[in-house]
């Protein structure tokens, strides 16, 4: 702290009068107490105009504390990238609707064949991934792909996820269009997924499937999702959507409604590859003598047999075009 020499008014004693006080304005003179003779002694302050100027503080008002205004900070963000070691889990969804008269040969076969990669190819440990089907011998009732054990296992999926951490939802199985009362689709439509209840509880809708596993997800994670059923274009509801052909084409469509809230997540990324558009239908197809499959599983196949952890989008073919929603 600078000082300025001064003298007791008192005994003459020298004094160090901080430089700080005649900050505050006073123009005549600085209440001290002396050391030499322990009283209180009065320096004359000098007069610096130059000092008194109207950007100074005002003087402390007699017996309260000064305070200063806080000047405010600026937002703190962590600069540190997150961790490529996180959590991986995956919720499978693979429904073959047997008793119906539209049953699907190649859903079974579908989460097999994820669950296969996901194990084998990106290193998900086998009890980080639920799959829920309806195969005849599922003795569990809580693996059943009813409406209730989806929306379980959804929110087990993003439940208490962190940076870093990888998370997968496949879907394979039947899809269905349904008036958007809520008025935020640019289509008019809101798109749904059957659960292999659908007939009796109802089917899960896009709103909701978005608010339970896009909207959660924190900034470093990263949610994957395969949906390959009918109308399931925007099934997720995410905010942008890039159409690609296998020529390697694309094109990007910004799917925000300024009249509805934002769909997107809190940070994290959402990539979901869908088997059609909204309006479009998905078809099973044989790839083989022996099992059945649907077109985008078929067509992820040769591709991350290929290919292992640096696999791709473009490398998917097979079909004439995906959807990519982001």
């Amino acid at each position: 702290m600078a000082t300025r020499r001064a003298r007791c008014s008192k005994c003459g004693r020298a004094i160090l009068v901080p430089i700080e006080l005649e900050n505050y304005g006073y123009s005549t003179s600085i209440t001290m107490i002396c050391s030499g003779c322990n009283s209180q002694g009065f320096s004359q302050q000098p007069n610096y105009p130059f000092l008194n100027n109207n950007n100074a503080p005002p003087p402390p008002a007699y017996g309260r504390r000064q305070s200063w205004p806080q000047t405010p900070m600026a937002p703190q963000y962590s600069m540190t990238p997150p961790s490529p070691y996180g959590n991986k889990r995956a919720v499978l969804f693979g429904i073959s609707y047997g008793s119906h008269a539209n049953s699907l040969k190649g859903s079974l076969n579908d989460v097999h064949s994820m669950k296969y990669f996901l194990t084998q190819k990106l290193g998900f440990p086998t009890d980080s991934i639920r799959m829920l089907t309806d195969e005849p011998g599922e003795r569990n009732p809580m693996r059943i792909p009813t409406k209730y054990n989806m929306r379980m296992a959804m929110r087990w999926l993003v439940e208490g996820c962190q940076p870093g951490d990888s998370l997968v939802l496949h879907f394979s199985g039947h899809g269905s269009r349904e008036v958007d009362y809520s008025m935020d689709e640019v289509d008019g439509y809101d798109e749904a997924i059957c659960p292999v209840d659908y007939e009796s509880e109802g089917k899960i809708l896009d709103d909701e499937i978005n608010a339970t596993i896009v909207r959660p997800l924190p900034h470093g994670s990263k949610l994957h999702a395969v949906i390959d059923t009918c109308f399931s274009g925007t099934v997720l509801d995410l905010p942008f959507m890039c159409r690609v052909n296998r020529k390697g084409y694309y094109g990007w469509e910004d799917h925000r409604n300024p009249r509805a809230a934002y769909k997107g997540t809190r940070g994290g990324l959402a990539v979901c590859i869908s088997a059609c558009d909204d309006d479009g239908s998905a078809a099973d197809t044989s790839v083989s003598t022996s099992n059945s499959n649907s077109n985008v599983d078929a067509s992820l196949s040769p591709a991350t047999d290929l290919c292992d952890l640096k696999c791709n989008y473009p490398l998917i073919q097979g079909f004439d075009w995906f959807i990519l929603g982001l």
